[in-house]
């Protein structure tokens, strides 16, 4: 029975491409790294928010890009257009800036992370590295290495 189950796990792995979304690690370019800092700072008091762009390999997400959509953006919040993500792109997750001390999610943020993806950042004041919190799409924390 318990063969039956992972030859199962497997073909429905190889149907359904499950394995691309499987990831144990998460790095980050420096370059997205010096562009968070500069969008957050440069959209202060106002909050900025974009999407993650990157791929998956040997279980390791490794973001390389920042997708930028439409949206409105306020001291109290940001919204983008998800809609206009072009078809074939994976939303590995979203950042976006608190024009505040904490890098804690809101309720809000905690809805954004459950429906945009698997990995996601906040960046507060005064937006410096030291101020980036990760979490997972249910708000734990989430740790990540910059390459």
């Amino acid at each position: 029975m318990l063969v039956q189950v992972m030859v199962l796990e497997k073909l429905f792995s190889k149907i359904f491409s499950i394995d691309k979304f499987k990831f144990n690690e998460v790095h980050i370019d420096q370059e997205v790294i010096d562009s968070i800092l500069w969008y957050a700072r440069s959209s202060d008091p106002n909050e900025f928010m974009a999407i993650f762009d990157g791929s998956v390999e040997n279980e390791i997400l490794h973001i390389t890009g920042l997708i930028f959509l439409p949206g409105e953006t306020s001291n109290e919040g940001a919204v983008i257009n998800t809609w206009m993500l072009p078809p074939m792109t994976t939303q590995w997750g979203s950042v976006h800036s608190h024009p505040g001390p904490s890098a804690h999610p809101s309720g809000t943020d905690f809805a954004t992370f459950a429906k945009m993806g698997l990995f996601h950042m906040i960046i507060c004041r005064p937006y410096e590295v030291e101020n980036i919190l990760a979490y997972n799409r249910y708000g734990e924390f989430a740790e990540f290495t910059i390459v």
